[in-house]
């Protein structure tokens, strides 16, 4: 299953590697294909004092961290989005937040589930209409289904 993160979501892994955000991204392997735009990069690096700042972690530290985290994301160049898709997730994103457009777009590039840990942006997708959202919380029950069905007994 194709999951879209969101930068928030990153962010909250760096801070707590070993809590349910750091546990999904490193423990979904089979269940989750986890993916991003590249404009993530560009949000870690604009708000980097602040997370370090935060973690109280040293540069290496977290950028350790974040090399960790990187190794289970596939990052997908906005470019590849269609100008339609681009219009599609303005009118969804634009007057709930600009700025998770790209992630928006790359959802429905990918057909994928965007997972964010914002709540203003989950519920403004929401009331427009966009289903393909979840928070931390429907991820988790998503992989217990999901590793739980793998578990089940042929059936005979």
């Amino acid at each position: 299953m194709k999951i879209i993160v969101d930068t928030n979501v990153i962010f909250s892994a760096l801070l707590n590697t070993s809590g349910t955000i750091g546990d999904l991204i490193f423990d979904s392997e089979n269940v989750f294909d986890f993916y991003s735009c590249e404009y993530m990069r560009f949000e870690i690096d604009k708000h980097w004092g602040k997370l370090k700042q935060i973690s109280k972690l040293t540069d290496i530290e977290l950028k350790e961290s974040l090399f960790r985290l990187f190794t289970k994301i596939h990052f997908v160049n906005e470019e590849l989005i269609t100008e339609k898709i681009w219009l599609k997730a303005e009118k969804l994103a634009g007057d709930v937040d600009i700025d998770d457009t790209d992630f928006v777009a790359l959802s429905i590039y990918l057909k994928g589930l965007l997972w964010t840990g914002d709540k203003e942006l989950y519920a403004g997708l929401k009331d427009k209409g966009f289903g393909k959202i979840v928070n931390t919380q429907e991820l988790l029950i998503i992989r217990t289904k999901h590793k739980k069905k793998k578990r089940l007994p042929p059936a005979i």
